[in-house]
């Protein structure tokens, strides 16, 4: 099940249509997911909308994924920050597509 979950993702990551980083995260990267678990995923880009939810509001993704809309800034803020979320991306979260090469840039600090 988490492979197809992983396709899946990969798949709808392929299928944006700007340059990002889409990062699986959660229960699905690590493994311990059960029938209850959401889509956890991280989404770099450069978004035109300041807002998160009115980024949110412009991705389609599919029913059960939960989207982190961040772009290249707030990620590197919040990995400044050693934000719990981040750290965990880079640690154990499985890299679907790196556009913005951020596994390339922090996985060397």
């Amino acid at each position: 099940m988490r492979k197809d979950v992983i396709e899946g993702v990969r798949k709808w990551a392929e299928g944006l249509p700007f340059k990002a980083t889409v990062i699986l995260i959660g229960s699905y990267a690590r493994g311990d997911f059960n029938i209850w678990s959401d889509v956890d995923v991280i989404l770099v880009a450069e978004f035109p909308q300041r807002n998160p939810v009115e980024r949110l509001m412009s991705i389609d993704h599919p029913p059960g994924y939960e989207v982190i809309p961040l772009t290249p800034e707030e990620f590197t803020e919040m990995f400044e920050r050693k934000e719990p979320m981040i750290i965990e991306a880079l640690r154990s979260g499985v890299p679907i597509k790196d556009e913005i090469e951020i596994f390339k840039r922090y996985l060397r600090l």
